[in-house]
């Protein structure tokens, strides 16, 4: 997908800079919950405490993150670990729907990108930007904007806008020159507000 969306992406000045001078954000090849709870975990917390407290919960559950080991997780370990006793809520409540139901990529293959979404926030604790982040990391859609993530709106304020706010509308419109490859550039994005 990066390799056939470089012509496209290199058609904006601002983004064939980024492509030159970057790889594009990629991620360990989590499994389908690992990533969902990564996201929970990532929720309204900075990226450097997010990393420290998936680290501190992935050793209690032994490396094992799946629906079960999260289940039968000492909840006062996962705590202690740095969940809030929502987050392990949410991560509890991901369990059971992955328990339940086919969240896998070949399960929401059929599925369009809202209907994803809409399935997806049905799990309490799973917002619009959780599920936007499964539809990019997990289901790997080469056209999702998600412009609920703090550090893809300031990247687009810093390269396009002098760091100067600019409304969502403003992005929308800006991102329009990567379709159909918004995920790719957003990773591009990613990549250089972390090198910053």
């Amino acid at each position: 997908m990066i390799e056939e969306a470089a012509p496209v992406l290199r058609q904006d000045p601002v983004m064939a800079e980024l492509v030159d001078r970057h790889d594009p954000y990629v991620e360990p090849d989590w499994t389908e919950y690992e990533r969902l709870c990564i996201s929970i975990i990532n929720q309204q917390v900075s990226t450097a405490s997010a990393a420290a407290i998936r680290g501190r919960v992935f050793d209690v559950l032994g490396g094992e993150v799946t629906p079960e080991t999260v289940l039968a997780a000492d909840e006062e370990a996962l705590y202690e670990a740095g969940l809030s006793r929502s987050k392990i809520e949410y991560v509890r409540n991901a369990a059971r729907a992955f328990r339940d139901g086919d969240y896998t990529r070949a399960g929401l293959a059929e599925y369009s990108n809202e209907a994803v979404i809409d399935r997806l926030t049905e799990i309490r604790g799973v917002g619009d930007w959780t599920a936007r982040m499964y539809l990019l990391f997990v289901l790997e859609r080469p056209d999702v904007l998600p412009l609920g993530d703090l550090a893809v709106r300031r990247g687009i304020e810093n390269l396009y806008g002098n760091g100067d706010e600019l409304a969502r509308a403003e992005m929308r419109e800006i991102a329009e020159d990567w379709r159909p490859y918004r995920s790719v550039a957003t990773r591009y994005i990613w990549a250089e507000y972390e090198s910053e």
